[in-house]
């Protein structure tokens, strides 16, 4: 007695050409994240054999997108609040030079960030801790004190690019840019009887040559 129909039976099993490919994609997938476990293990885990041998790799593939940062556990947090801002000289189709005004990059992300519930890691700290990872790798004259100074410039210069360029390029071919911070300290409680200047504090780059490697993909000087 057939107590089921025909649309009640289980659906067939994969073909052999789909388990091949469902196959090798969870293989290349745990591979990955085995790969990226690895690299932060080594990174995060005292000197060793490993770690001093492809010490100059495991720096590669951490800088500086997977860089750790312990302050959230610091028992002197940040208190002030730091902007990052960008402007820069373009060139019109007439031949002058014209200097853009400062945009507030911090501004804009954090407008970005005000209503939206999930925000993405990208969204909260990208800026941020790309100027942090400027400033501890330059001196206060903006000298680079070690091998990783140019890539921390290029990864800012990338940055605003990727947020600035269709705006600046609809009035002219990018030329320079220039990035500053504007620190100003967060107010004290209002119990509290420690005493802060409001005056903001400004840290200016010098003026950076815009190349065709600092725009996104498919975009062109022009």
């Amino acid at each position: 007695m057939q107590l089921y129909g025909d649309e009640s039976r289980p659906p067939a099993a994969l073909s052999l050409p789909s388990r091949i490919v469902v196959s090798v994609a969870a293989g290349a997938v745990t591979l990955a994240v085995a790969i990226h476990l690895a690299m932060m293990f080594l990174h995060v885990a005292p000197s060793n054999t490993l770690s001093k041998q492809h010490g100059e790799a495991i720096n590669d593939y951490v800088f500086p997108e997977y860089e750790q940062n312990w302050k959230l556990f610091a028992p002197n947090p940040l208190q002030q609040n730091i902007a990052v801002q960008a402007r820069a000289q373009l060139r019109t189709k007439d031949g002058k030079r014209l200097t853009t005004g400062w945009t507030d990059l911090s501004a804009l992300d954090g407008r970005a960030l005000l209503h939206n519930p999930v925000p993405s890691h990208t969204q909260q700290n990208e800026l941020r801790r790309a100027w942090e990872y400027y400033l501890n790798t330059h001196d206060a004259q903006d000298r680079s004190t070690g091998m990783r100074g140019e890539l921390a410039e290029q990864y800012i210069r990338r940055i605003v690019m990727q947020r600035m360029s269709t705006r600046w390029t609809a009035r002219g071919a990018v030329e320079q840019m220039q990035v500053r911070s504007r620190t100003t300290a967060v107010s004290p409680p209002p119990w509290s009887t420690e005493k802060i200047s409001d005056k903001p504090r400004y840290r200016q780059v010098p003026w950076w040559q815009v190349t065709a490697a600092d725009l996104p993909e498919g975009a062109r000087i022009q």
